[in-house]
């Protein structure tokens, strides 16, 4: 039997389409490794085309082992001679190799070896490049903290990447950073080419511009290569292009297989224009589509194409399958983060259990959008007791932003720590350098100190030269404001330092210190307290400013304080401290690359861990013993059958079990592509491969409430857009009945889902303004009455939460009842009451906690939200 005989009737069109340009637009799950292996064995084997004469180029080096070892299969004994498969990069290097001094000049000084690189040339990696920029900074007395060599860097690769030259560059700049950048990019060439270097973007641009500029090497690859295939053409840049058309020649021979449906990487340089507009390129050219599926059902893939299909930017599919049916697409609807992610890790466990009781071997995967959306995902899997693995990133804690943070606060609960000290103490650049810090080591051998008391002691004794000592006095004074924050003590901190109150030592917290205790009163400085936890008998109500600690100069904090009572922060408020206090998101702002982003978010997911560790009761002591176990690298099992990524490192993977979380809008889209159409496209391009990941099952996840950096409450969110495209009858509610996804519009912000109905009814969906919240998950046909008002932001293992959680898997779980107290207070503002707070306006009070002036009370403010304040503070009048 022929191997042509195991291809369907498009793909043997395609693999039989051997003369002219051709595009094969290869829908997800199509087969378009085999068709780009057999059309390689096809030419070989019955064309006649010696192997050599072949090129095909991919984008990762796994990629073209695969093909390599699929056509060796198909042909291996026909000959010795192989074809060339290999990456852009990798071909460059070869082509470079042997003829880049084709592109040397003369030099004008008689006698001296010409200009430009030699093929002994070497190859800088990331490192090396940041080597480089920095010593030009260094030289041209630029200061690398207020402009980094990483966003240097970036922007040089962007300009590679469009073949922009540095004086190009300037002359598009709007602004003294990017003339500065320009000015260090033609300064960064000038040292690679004096160290006979080129980086990774060299080397598609020098490459391309050998081809262009040397006809007889152009003519030698022209004659060489007959037969030109491309493999995720959608995800070229521009030099791959230009060198894709240099390499073309006349024959034209050209075979670009992609799917412009899952172009997803514009942020890398990726132009999707180079697919669109292939046909202009080669007006000769022949489009095949590959619309037959292999991997999902026709559910699924009914529902991926429905929501690429409002894209304008693509040529169009129609993806078919004969897997006819298959289950439908679920959706959870969850009260919030933590819920969704523990629905997830129910469902996964009951999946497991059902494949190893058929004899399967069961793989699932949980999707996100960002990184940091993993830290609530791998808790919920480790309370399972389910081995995860974690792809295309470290586990949350294990990240370099996460561990500084949490060495901060060992520092600070313990200074010392040296291993912790040692991470942190010029972390981000604080001046204190390697020579600094071996005499601060050599110091604490000579007395017996611990790292943090040879600190204290070069200060006192002044053993260091004047501009590493005031770095030190900067380092110490970081962590002792953070610790006299921690045990109540700044104010008489601050009179210390400034003469006017007794001085003592502040050391770290006593042992039998319980921070716990104050850690519901919010840093967050807002107009008002907005806290979560019971009321504390003794505690001083809190009273905040807009903004963050850090940004308060002594004087301001002083002010504060002695204003709102000396007392405790909780752990994230003291993170809030130190990010702010270190700049630590300024200055990832700053490098202003999709990875610094990236680490923002986790920073900022880190803040809403230490939240949620206050909802539990946690001590800082407690919170850092629960983040070292996460991290635990003994849990980590390379045979996981569950894997948790993000969903650009999906791509190009199958699992049989798919979850996609965090369908919200500004989550999923991001909020960075809101405001361009381009961007949008690009978002639900995203979608589309993550949903055509699944073989048999896919659900999607969305939080009603999420937690947001900076708030003390979780904040409604908006449903995606994405979910409103897919069609209702392809959908499964999950958890209970829902209200109809139509009639929630991302347009709306803030809509409850409790408020989305339309027809005079209320919705069965989880609100946090429900009284009962469990009813709206028991699945009774009984109609369901409009409840009362009251405040559910509960933490995740409060008993509501967990009575809808099992009420959502069928398994029945009463609450006991308590009648509700008379409130006391002297303003007595009452549940259902209409009141107007002189900053969030008019708003309804849901629930009222403890008696007097230091009851708190919950209102629900139309734009801003839920909102808990203490009475007494609460400036409320009635409206």
């Amino acid at each position: 039997m022929s191997f042509l005989d195991q291809l369907n009737p498009r793909q043997r069109e395609a693999v039989e389409t051997t003369e002219g340009p051709l595009l094969i637009l290869a829908g997800a799950g199509s087969g378009k490794t085999r068709v780009i292996t057999y059309r390689i064995a096809y030419l070989i084997d019955r064309m006649g085309v010696m192997p050599e004469s072949i090129l095909a180029m991919t984008f990762t080096n796994k990629a073209a082992a695969e093909m390599s070892e699929r056509v060796e299969k198909l042909v291996g004994g026909l000959s010795i001679a192989k074809p060339v498969i290999s990456t852009f990069h990798s071909f460059c290097v070869r082509v470079l190799r042997r003829d880049i001094e084709a592109l040397q000049i003369p030099s004008a000084r008689p006698g001296q070896p010409p200009i430009g690189h030699t093929k002994k040339f070497v190859i800088y990696d990331e490192s090396d490049q940041q080597s480089v920029v920095k010593s030009v900074m260094k030289r041209l007395g630029l200061d690398d903290k207020q402009l980094t060599p990483r966003t240097v860097l970036a922007r040089i690769s962007w300009a590679k990447n469009h073949m922009l030259d540095p004086q190009e560059l300037y002359l598009q700049s709007a602004d003294p950073k990017t003339e500065k950048i320009a000015h260090l990019f033609e300064e960064y060439r000038k040292e690679l080419r004096k160290a006979n270097a080129l980086d990774f973007d060299d080397l598609l641009l020098e490459a391309t511009r050998l081809l262009k500029t040397s006809a007889p090497v152009r003519e030698y690859y022209n004659r060489r290569f007959q037969y030109l295939l491309i493999d995720e053409y959608q995800d070229t840049n521009r030099p791959q292009y230009e060198l894709m058309r240099m390499l073309a020649g006349t024959r034209h021979n050209v075979c670009a297989v992609g799917d412009e449906d899952q172009s997803i990487y514009s942020w890398r340089g990726a132009d999707i224009r180079n697919i669109l507009e292939f046909e202009q390129d080669f007006p000769e050219a022949k489009i095949i589509r590959l619309e037959q599926n292999y991997r999902s059902t026709q559910n699924i893939l009914q529902a991926a194409s429905s929501v690429v299909a409002n894209n304008l930017r693509r040529k169009g599919k129609n993806l078919w399958t004969s897997r006819q049916g298959g289950t439908k697409i679920g959706y959870y609807e969850a009260p919030d983060g933590e819920n969704e992610a523990l629905f997830a890790a129910d469902v996964t466990a009951k999946y497991l259990r059902e494949a190893a009781e058929r004899g399967e071997t069961p793989r699932a995967a949980v999707l996100f959008r960002t990184n940091s959306q993993s830290r609530l995902f791998e808790e919920a899997m480790r309370r399972y007791g389910l081995k995860y693995k974690v792809v295309g990133g470290f586990s949350f804690y294990e990240r370099a932003e996460i561990k500084d943070m949490i060495s901060y606060l060992k520092v600070i609960q313990n200074p010392d720590d040296s291993i912790s000290l040692l991470r942190v103490i010029n972390t981000p650049t604080r001046g204190i350098g390697k020579g600094t810090i071996d005499t601060l080591g050599r110091l604490a051998l000579e007395t017996g100190l611990s790292l943090w008391g040879a600190i204290g002691e070069a200060i006192r004794r002044q053993l260091l030269p004047p501009r590493a000592l005031a770095a030190l006095k900067n380092f110490q004074q970081l962590i002792l404001d953070a610790q006299a924050m921690l045990t109540g003590s700044y104010v008489q901190r601050l009179l210390e330092t400034s003469g006017l109150g007794k001085a003592e030592e502040v050391g770290p917290p006593p042992e039998n210190h319980q921070p716990g205790e104050h850690d519901a009163e919010s840093f967050n400085f807002g107009v008002l307290a907005e806290q979560t936890a019971r009321p504390t008998t003794g505690s001083m109500p809190f009273v905040a400013y807009e903004g963050d600690l850090g940004q308060l100069d002594d004087q301001e904090l002083t002010e504060h304080f002695m204003n709102t009572g000396e007392k405790q922060i909780g752990t994230a408020d003291l993170l809030k401290f130190l990010i702010d206090r270190t700049s630590y998101i300024k200055l990832l702002e700053e490098e202003d690359t999709p990875e610094a982003f990236s680490r923002i978010e986790n920073l900022r997911e880190l803040v809403n861990a230490a939240m949620d560790s206050r909802d539990r009761g946690e001590t800082l002591d407690e919170f850092l013993d629960h983040a070292a176990l996460i991290s635990d690298a003994d849990d980590y099992d390379e045979r996981a059958q569950i894997t948790l990524m993000s969903l650009h490192a999906a791509k190009g993977l199958e699992f049989p079990l798919v979850f996609l979380s965090g369908l919200e809008e500004g989550l999923f889209p991001h909020s960075r592509t809101m405001l361009q159409p381009d961007d949008i496209e690009e978002e639900r391009r995203l979608c589309y491969v993550g949903m055509t990941r699944a073989m048999d099952q896919l659900i999607l996840t969305r939080a009603v409430y999420r937690r947001r950096y900076g708030t003390d409450l979780p904040e409604a969110s908006i449903p995606s857009r994405f979910l409103e495209e897919v069609p209702a009858p392809l959908i499964e509610e999950l958890g209970g009945r829902r209200a109809s996804r139509a009639g929630t519009s991302h347009g709306r912000a803030g809509a409850s889902p409790a408020q989305s109905r339309s027809d005079g009814h209320p919705s069965p969906h989880y609100s946090y303004e429900d009284e009962d919240q469990s009813a709206a998950w028991r699945r009774s046909a009984a109609p369901v009455s409009r409840q009362k008002p009251t405040v559910s932001a509960k933490p995740y293992n409060s008993i509501e939460n967990i009575a809808e959680f099992f009420a959502s898997r069928g398994r029945k779980f009463t609450i006991p009842k308590t009648p509700p107290e008379e409130p006391t207070g002297k303003r007595g503002f009452r549940p259902g009451q209409k009141v107007r707070h002189p900053k969030y306006g008019e708003g309804t009070v849901c629930q009222r906690e403890g008696e007097g002036e230091e009851a708190k009370i919950t209102v629900q403010f139309p734009r801003f939200g839920l909102k808990k304040l203490v009475e007494k503070y609460a400036q409320l009048e009635r409206a």
